[in-house]
């Protein structure tokens, strides 16, 4: 088994994408290659850093792409507060996805800060 597949974090941003992707088809026609491109292109990134950061050689390495995966929440947190002040959806019906985001940024970043003390950094 690869070694991401044994991380919350990678699981839950799986998860998630899946999530942002059934939200991102309810978005207007034209945000097609706007809100919608750039919301996808995001949530994936999240969890393909951790993949990518699991498979490298070093700790260090992987530091690097968590740090990347947590922008790309920073990324989806931002896309969905354009999403509500362009009012495509109820506010109620973003909060899901906000916490479910800031869920993920904390496993994330929560990994990361596991492995600093891990290498003493």
């Amino acid at each position: 088994m690869r070694p991401h597949r044994k991380l919350i974090a990678w699981q839950e941003s799986i998860q998630f994408a899946k999530d942002i992707y059934l939200l991102a088809r309810l978005l207007p026609s034209e945000e097609k290659f706007g809100l919608t491109s750039q919301m996808r292109r995001a949530v994936v990134s999240i969890s393909l850093n951790i993949a990518e950061g699991a498979a490298r050689q070093s700790e260090k390495e992987f530091i690097r792409f968590l740090f990347f995966s947590e922008g790309s929440c920073s990324e989806i947190d931002t896309l969905l507060e354009i999403c509500k002040i362009l009012e495509y959806f109820p506010e109620e019906k973003l909060e899901f996805y906000i916490n479910k985001n800031e869920k993920i940024s904390a496993l994330v970043m929560g990994l990361r800060k596991s492995l600093e003390r891990k290498i003493g950094r």
